[in-house]
Order: structure tokens, then sequence, then C-alpha cells
């Protein structure tokens, strides 16, 4: 076999109908693309989300406008009120917050904010705390420490 014998089955190419060449080709005068109008013409097209001119699903659900973004940092938030179930002299870790069922997942940042009070002497080792809740921690007898966070399998 060589380059100039190699062609495809007979059948796999057909010839393209030759439309709009004259009456006697039994596509003529219309050519398939009915009477008059945007879509009898050359080079026409519609545009992505175009209803005909009655206003898009676009205009009339604004809520579906926008974007998330994907890299945004997500942060389960933990009040100090909520950590007075720990006993005194617990060290607290997003692990520990979990199992007392405080955070949902160990996948997201962890951040204590400084609402409520704090009766307890804790350890608090999590990724971010608030000024109001560092100063609080503190006066209540207890340590923070900021962790630095690794995401999971990326």
């Amino acid at each position: 076999m060589k380059q100039h014998e190699i062609a495809p089955p007979s059948g796999a190419r057909k010839k393209a109908k030759r439309v709009g060449r004259g009456p006697g080709s039994g596509h003529g005068t219309y050519a398939g693309r009915g009477c008059k109008g945007n879509k009898a013409r050359a080079g026409f097209s519609v545009r992505p989300g175009f209803e005909g001119g009655q206003l898009p699903i676009i205009k009339r659900l604004p809520e579906k406008r926008g974007f998330v973004n994907l890299f945004t940092t997500r942060y389960s938030v933990v009040n100090l009120s909520q950590l007075n179930v720990f006993e005194n002299g617990t060290e607290v870790t997003a692990e520990t917050l979990r199992a007392a069922g405080l955070i949902k997942s160990v996948k997201d940042q962890v951040k204590v904010l400084g609402t409520g009070a704090l009766e307890r002497q804790l350890t608090v080792k999590v990724n971010r705390f608030s000024a109001a809740a560092k100063e609080k921690i503190e006066a209540a007898g207890g340590k923070i420490e900021e962790v630095a966070y690794a995401a999971e399998g990326g």
C-alpha cells in the first residue's frame, strides 16, 4: 500500500447538497431557509442567552448571576463562650472542637472570636484569633498558639 492509494471506505464521505442553485436543483428558490427574515440571511447567528426579545432568564433571576470564588479562605468560627464546655487545662485544637460538635469539619481553618466570656484556663491551638479573643483568653489565664494551616490533599 502506498500513500496515494489510501482512501476512506466507500460511503464514509458524502457530497454536500448544493442548495440555492436554481429551481432545477430541487432546492432552489428559498433553499430550505423559508421566507425572508434574519434566519434566511447569510452569516446569521443568535448570541448565547438570546430568547427572541423576551426578557432573558439571566435578567429574570438576578440571584443566579455572579460567581463563587473557589480560592476564598473558609473559616469555621467559634465564639469564646462556646469554649466553656472544656475542662480547665484542656488543650483545644480543631480535632477537640470537632469532637465536641462545635465545628463541622477539620478541613476548614478555625477562627476564635471574642463573643462571650471565658471561664476556663485553656490552651487554644487554632489558625486565627480575633484581638478580643486573644485578650480574653490570656486574661482568663489561658494560652494561645496560632498554628499554620496545612491544606489536605492538594
